[in-house]
């Protein structure tokens, strides 16, 4: 029964990570379409571009950190690997809030308007 789930979840890791890489790729094709179709009737064109592919990229790593999760915990528990889920978490947070503060002006934290 054991070796069935640990198989079963590190195929549901695959398809999620699979589907993170999808929406990045899927968010930076909408975003490229919007550009060209409203560059000339938006004020900041690039910076919209920027926002869009931000925040494509947000939400596919979401994706990519659920499945790493899953495949270290379900599949392959020992403590090097949730060692390198925890630098791969670490690493992955950082970009997110990175990208969060180029896109919004702000810390995930403050409130609008602080």
């Amino acid at each position: 029964m054991i070796p069935a789930f640990r198989e079963l979840a590190d195929v549901i890791g695959l398809v999620i990570d699979a589907t993170g890489v999808g929406i990045i790729v899927l968010g930076l094709a909408a975003a490229i379409l919007r550009f060209a179709m409203t560059a000339r009737r938006v004020t900041e064109p690039y910076r919209q571009l920027r926002q869009d592919v931000g925040r494509g990229i947000l939400l596919g790593l979401e994706f990519l950190v659920a499945a790493d999760i899953i495949r270290t915990v379900a599949v392959a528990p020992t403590l090097d690997n949730v060692l390198v889920l925890g630098g791969i978490v670490l690493i992955r947070t950082f970009l997110s809030m990175a990208l969060e503060v180029e896109l919004e002006g702000r810390w995930p934290w403050q409130r609008t308007g602080d």
